[in-house]
């Protein structure tokens, strides 16, 4: 495979169930207890979806996207709570102004999380580690929150190591490492590999990162177009 270069360190930070750790926040009574933002269930008849919950939600089965009916029977005792987008946004805001402060060039991709280039200053994978703690540290003294921190030579490996260890995790991947990080995955870790795209290829029989990386890129650009190149490049870490 394509080794990524060595000598750039980039950083993914990725909120930790952001909208409903927010509520938590403001109101502690609710840690500890499932708690779902998004529409009202109604009592199970209610529409729309969930838009985040908390990992003691999770355990019940419910997840972001899901329809609120489906997670009310999932959960009918859990904390049904309504968007609040103002308040995510001020918190949001006062996030990203703090971790602007440690890169050379930054990127928020959301409301919840953005890619850090450390830049020059940081040339060694040890100090990235530091530096990814001290962030996730001062979030958490300043805000309250927890994040998960990918670090890795490129924005990609990064967003799918941030997601590795959630919440409050910390994945630090060399450029040495990436094929064996990679390469046991499933392919819907990577991202834009969703619903449509995972079924067709686990009927091409690519179920890894790995398999996928090593598949003709011929085959795949026949079944998905352009796309099978994006997704090749992704699959090897590019």
């Amino acid at each position: 495979m394509n080794k990524p270069s060595r000598n750039r360190i980039t950083l993914h930070v990725d909120m930790d169930s952001f909208f409903s750790s927010v509520e938590v926040r403001e109101r502690p009574e609710l840690k500890g207890l499932p708690v779902v933002v998004g529409s009202d269930p109604k009592g199970g008849s209610g529409r729309g979806v969930v838009s985040t919950c908390s990992y003691e939600a999770r355990e019940f089965g419910i997840h972001s996207a899901m329809p609120i009916s489906r997670a009310y029977k999932l959960c009918p005792d859990a904390i049904y709570l309504p968007v609040n987008m103002k308040l995510y946004k001020e918190v949001s805001e006062n996030i990203m102004a703090l971790m602007r402060i440690f890169a050379d060039r930054f990127q928020q991709v959301s409301v919840d999380e953005a890619y850090l280039d450390v830049g020059s200053g940081i040339d060694d994978y040890e100090s990235a580690t530091l530096l990814a703690r001290k962030i996730k540290d001062e979030v958490f003294r300043k805000q309250g929150l927890t994040c998960s921190v990918g670090v890795a030579p490129n924005k990609i490996i990064a967003k799918i190591a941030s997601d590795f260890n959630k919440p409050d995790g910390l994945t630090v991947i060399r450029p040495e490492e990436v094929e064996s990080f990679l390469f046991p995955l499933h392919v819907s870790k990577i991202p834009g590999i969703g619903k449509k795209t995972r079924p067709i290829l686990e009927e091409m029989g690519i179920e890894t990162v790995g398999q996928l990386a090593t598949t003709d890129v011929q085959l795949l650009i026949a079944r998905f177009g352009k796309s099978g190149i994006v997704m090749h490049q992704l699959a090897n870490g590019i």
